[in-house]
């Protein structure tokens, strides 16, 4: 078998695409465990309290563009952490067809406790690179970034958790 080449991939096992998603699979597979398992939420849903965490009194649109997610997908998690009591919904006033999603103190609570969890599952996965390599794939991640955008046109929508 020749080696591995991300450029002239030759076979599914080769491909760049592929090999971040099990990448994913493994390691996300942490943290979907941890979310389950100490706050009974799905990744996406942890996704969605991290972001909001982050970005308070956001529209559903706005937390859909900042978690890469379409808005159907968006406003069915939206959904599912109200029901759980993790994030509330407030009309704003003068305008109550404009929504402003909010975490609730328990919304806050889970991801106080879950954000440090992550980053060491986070710093525990990088700890395989030395620092050049770190800052050489920080760097690669955000050009890669920019060249998906470009190639989208600009509209993320990510149809996987």
């Amino acid at each position: 078998m020749r080696p591995a080449s991300l450029a002239q991939p030759a076979s599914i096992d080769e491909m760049f695409l592929y090999r971040l998603h099990r990448l994913q699979v493994a390691a996300g597979g942490l943290v979907t465990r941890l979310c389950e398992q100490t706050h009974g939420i799905t990744r996406r849903e942890w996704r969605l309290l991290a972001q909001l965490a982050g970005h308070e009194d956001a529209l559903s649109s706005e937390l859909a563009a900042l978690a890469a997610l379409d808005r159907v997908r968006t406003s069915r998690t939206v959904t599912r952490l109200v029901e759980k009591g993790l994030m509330e919904r407030r009309p704003r006033p003068g305008d109550r067809r404009e929504v402003r999603l909010r975490l609730t103190a328990a919304g806050r609570a889970a991801y106080d406790d879950l954000l440090p969890r992550i980053a060491a599952i986070n710093r525990s996965l990088v700890e395989a690179l030395s620092a050049p390599q770190v800052a050489g794939l920080d760097a690669a991640l955000t050009a890669l970034q920019r060249r998906a955008q470009d190639m989208l046109g600009g509209d993320a929508v990510d149809d996987e958790a």
